[in-house]
């Protein structure tokens, strides 16, 4: 698999061909000057919840890309009031299945309201099913015991968490959370952005390394193999 970073919670994962786009926020982030949003390709656009930090780009790159737009059944809705046609809703439950391989929404613990005021449901994670790998991404959410379900339906080769503090979790709650989950290589995301959620990046990695585990912070527009 390949993960592409556009800063804040936006990145891409490439899994079986497919391209898959994680909550687009780029117009208006300061870090992502060097980003173009209107080049960026996607088969699927996951949203974790309705905050504008995680969908400012969403409803010009789905009419372009024709990508199909997965989110909380409130998201999904407000989404087709915007004139995006390819949705689907759904909430926290079962696996789906699509071609790239499965997901399932998890619990987050984060609010959710869109950027016109209407409600964005609940918020939620993902966990991902795949034959080159799983994996896990928190969404914007606080440390929660709710993580330690995720091994029952994944054996994940990495997570995304959120690190930054003060919205989310922080460097120390991740920690935390990787053993909850049961993975030792995590991506860092939703931090430095703003001031609130700047961190010590060599810190965190020590951190992490400190406690038998691999945190990686690629850069803006930088591709990693995971």
């Amino acid at each position: 698999m390949k993960f592409t970073y556009y800063g804040q919670s936006c990145f891409l994962i490439e899994v079986n061909g497919k391209k898959l786009l994680f909550d687009p926020f780029i117009t208006g982030n300061p870090l992502a000057t060097d980003i173009v949003a209107d080049e960026i390709e996607a088969d699927y656009i996951f949203v974790s919840h309705g905050h504008g930090d995680h969908v400012a780009d969403l409803v010009s790159i789905a009419k372009r890309t024709k990508a199909q737009c997965i989110a909380a059944a409130e998201v999904a809705g407000w989404l087709q009031k915007q004139g995006v046609e390819n949705v689907l809703g759904m909430n926290h439950g079962g696996y789906i299945n699509l071609d790239f391989g499965k997901f399932r929404g998890v619990s987050a613990i984060h609010s959710s309201t869109m950027p016109d005021g209407a409600s964005g449901g609940n918020p939620m994670g993902f966990v991902f099913s795949t034959s080159e790998g799983d994996f896990y991404f928190a969404g914007d959410t606080a440390l929660t015991m709710d993580m330690q379900l995720i091994p029952l339906w994944a054996k994940l080769q990495f997570a995304i968490l959120p690190i930054g503090g003060h919205y989310t979790m922080d460097v120390a709650d991740a920690i935390h959370a990787s053993n909850f989950i049961q993975c030792n290589t995590i991506i860092g995301v939703h931090y430095d952005t703003f001031g609130y959620i700047k961190i010590d990046s060599e810190k965190a990695k020590a951190d992490f390394e400190a406690a038998g585990k691999t945190l990686l912070l690629p850069g803006i527009g930088q591709t990693i193999d995971v």
